[in-house]
């Protein structure tokens, strides 16, 4: 048995998502603010001394269609890498939640395996490999909060407030982004905001309305929080919803009067991702 070592994979929320237009390729220029959290999952990794890749757990689908198996895989395959790894997920940020789950967990099997494998690739590289995985990937390789232009690929680095916040998620309640994408009724025209000098009040989650619309559930979560904190907001197209708190007590109090419907976590957003300070502080067994 090698050495198991253990690592974070944040969640994200957008603390605002604008749209912009729909491009001919199909894909919508956006507007948003990644903001990286304190708190998501954790991964445990073994290198193997054979080239095989383990992912746990079994979550019900081909091992191919893993993400997580994807980056692994990408890697070794693109650098030859005659080792493997033995990764297993430690799940606490709710699937399909719009708090960027499988995006971050790929992008801590880049990291970490780049770290393990001792490939030193450049953050950069790593980044344009993770795109190929899902478009967020490359927001957590590079471990900062940040915003995010065009079809979200554009970084521009931000000075953001590390608040604190809740994170709620309604029960049994799973919104298909392609559903709202696609909808006639998603607005597609919100002017570009001057990234340089804005202010966060005057801005918003364009996808927000239509969902609460299809999504009684998240209308109703949204109007729970709103008692709570004045920035109350869907992140990506939901379900997970967030407020946002000046210090940690007044978040933990809105969490201990949280409804039975929802699951929850509070978090604090982070200007760095901790996997970066892991991987920064890590010294090679």
């Amino acid at each position: 048995m090698g050495t198991i070592t253990t690592w974070s994979s944040p969640a994200k929320i957008n603390v605002f998502l604008h749209i912009n237009g729909k491009r001919a390729d199909g894909y919508h220029e956006l507007q948003t603010l990644f903001a990286i959290l304190s708190q998501g999952d954790t991964l445990d990794v073994e290198i193997l001394n054979t080239p095989n890749i383990i992912v746990a757990p079994d979550l019900g689908f081909p091992m191919e269609d893993n993400i997580v198996y994807k980056a692994a895989k990408l890697l070794q395959n693109k650098f030859n890498v005659e080792q493997g790894a033995q990764i297993t997920i430690h799940k606490n940020i709710p699937m399909g939640g719009g708090l960027g789950g499988g995006s971050t967990n790929a992008a801590t099997a880049l990291l970490v395996l780049n770290k393990l494998w001792n490939l030193n690739i450049d953050i950069n590289t790593l980044a344009q490999l993770g795109r190929t995985l899902g478009a967020d990937v490359p927001v957590f390789v590079n471990g900062e909060s940040t915003f995010a232009d065009g079809v979200g690929e554009v970084f521009t680095p931000c000075d953001i407030d590390e608040k604190w916040c809740l994170v709620v998620t309604p029960k049994n309640t799973h919104v298909s982004t392609k559903e709202i994408f696609t909808h006639p009724n998603l607005p597609r025209n919100t002017p570009k905001l001057d990234i340089s000098n804005f202010d966060i009040h005057v801005t918003k989650n364009d996808c927000e309305n239509l969902v609460k619309n299809l999504y009684p559930n998240i209308a109703k979560t949204l109007q729970w929080l709103l008692k709570y904190a004045h920035i109350s907001r869907m992140t990506g197209t939901g379900a997970s919803c967030f407020a946002i708190f000046e210090d940690q007590t007044s978040a933990e109090k809105a969490f201990g009067e949280m409804p039975d419907y929802l699951d929850g976590f509070v978090a604090q957003i982070c200007k760095e991702s901790p996997l970066k300070r892991e991987l920064q502080n890590f010294k090679q067994l």
